[in-house]
This record gives C-alpha cells, sequence and structure tokens, in this order.
C-alpha cells in the first residue's frame, strides 16, 4: 500500500506536467502529432515508475487504413500499455468523467479524444457519431466494449455501442488481449506490483456483407470476444 501512495505522489505531478504541456502543444501544432508524442512519453513514464515492461505481439494482423481496436479491461494500467507500445496512433473513446478531471480533461480533448456519457443514450449515439467521423478521417480508435473494469479479469458483458461504431464508420476492428495488468493492479486494492503486460493482436474482425444490420452486430460482438478470450490467461 505505500508503494501506491509512493507511486501515486509522482504520477500525479507528472500528469499534471504532460496534461499542461500537451494541451499547450495543440496550439501551434494541428497534426496531434506533438499531443500524441506527449501521451506516449507519459505512459512509458509512468509504466517505468512501477517497473512495468510492456510486449506487443501480433503486429503483423494489423492492415492499411484506420480500424477500431476493442480490448478487454483489467486495471488503469492497461490505458497506460495501449498509449505507451501500440504500434499505430489512435483516439480513445472513453467515460465522460476522464474529460472532468481539470487540466487532463481538456488536455484528452484537445487532443481528440471522444466522450462517451454512458448514462444519455442521445449524447451517446452523438459519441459515437463524432468517432465515426474521426475514422473517416483516417483515424483509429481504441474502447473497452465491457465498458469497465473487470473485477476478476473474466469477460464482462460487452456494450453494443462499439459495434454500432464498426458498422457506422465500416472499418474493421481488431481485437486486443491484454494479460499482467490485472496482476499490476488488482481490482478494487490499493495496492501495486511490478511485472509484465502483454498487448495481444488478432486479425481483424469484418462482418460479412450479407448480414443484416443487427445480425452483423451480433456476428461481430461474439466474434471479437472469442477472440480476446482465445488468449486471455486467467
Amino acid at each position: 500500500m505505500i508503494r501506491a501512495y509512493l507511486y501515486l505522489a509522482a504520477f500525479i505531478p507528472l500528469t499534471f506536467l504532460f496534461s499542461i504541456s500537451s494541451f499547450v502543444s495543440t496550439l501551434f501544432d494541428s497534426t496531434g502529432l506533438v499531443h500524441d508524442w506527449h501521451a506516449r512519453i507519459w505512459a512509458r513514464l509512468a509504466l517505468t515508475l512501477n517497473l512495468v515492461r510492456v510486449t506487443v505481439q501480433g503486429s503483423e494482423h494489423l492492415p492499411d487504413g484506420p480500424v477500431i481496436f476493442m480490448s478487454n479491461h483489467q486495471s488503469n494500467f492497461d490505458i497506460l500499455a495501449l498509449l505507451a507500445d501500440m504500434p499505430r496512433r489512435f483516439h480513445w473513446i472513453a467515460k465522460k468523467e476522464l474529460f472532468d478531471i481539470p487540466v487532463f480533461g481538456a488536455s484528452m480533448r484537445r487532443g481528440g479524444y471522444i466522450a462517451l456519457d454512458r448514462g444519455d443514450g442521445r449524447k451517446a449515439l452523438q459519441s459515437l457519431d463524432a468517432a465515426a467521423a474521426t475514422i473517416h478521417q483516417g483515424k483509429s480508435v481504441v474502447l473497452f466494449p465491457e465498458g469497465t473494469r473487470s473485477p476478476d479479469g473474466n469477460l464482462l458483458p460487452f456494450k453494443r455501442g462499439g459495434f454500432i461504431l464498426a458498422r457506422k464508420a465500416d472499418v474493421p476492428v481488431v481485437p486486443v488481449t491484454i494479460n499482467g495488468s490485472g496482476k499490476i493492479n488488482p481490482a478494487s486494492q490499493i495496492r501495486l506490483y511490478s511485472g509484465n503486460i502483454t498487448i495481444i493482436l488478432h486479425p481483424p474482425v469484418v462482418a460479412p456483407a450479407e448480414l443484416r444490420k443487427s445480425e452483423s452486430e451480433t456476428w461481430m460482438m461474439e466474434t471479437v470476444r472469442e477472440r480476446i478470450q482465445s488468449a486471455l490467461e486467467l
């Protein structure tokens, strides 16, 4: 527990400084490249503070063009691992509450990340439209289809929103399995441990053209879940 508090004592100021710096960078760099660089360096420093190493497997499966990455979610270290070592630039689709954090939330908005209001169906659909527009600009996005962290590492039921987005944007979904993050930051515990996180990128999933809308979404949900589950270590 002491280790966790010491970590936060360094992590919070680090996050504040990088949030300010990345926000300012967007005033001079419209491409977002500098903002993304800030996010990657911030994540790598945060992982290093806790002696966490990340390994990525399956990069050869990535197709050309934008995709939707869908990953399981075991701990907050999933976010750091994805930011630090994913082999492609991406934008987050994240819960609205993160955007309410002073400075940090403003930096996320300036970086083009998309807030998802899970408590308001109309606003959630607007978020999906914004995400589809981002993808149509040639940018990839990342989301957690479970919608929240799993308390024991097992996959929770998937939300349908990400698969509606996949249909709207008409791009492949790349399933992602993350192993190890739950052991580094166990659910419902103020404890941290060093360790290794593995990110496994699976072959892209594209729904058969002959399926109707609802059938397409259901098929993709089941297929993405099966691929994530296939490499999940508990």
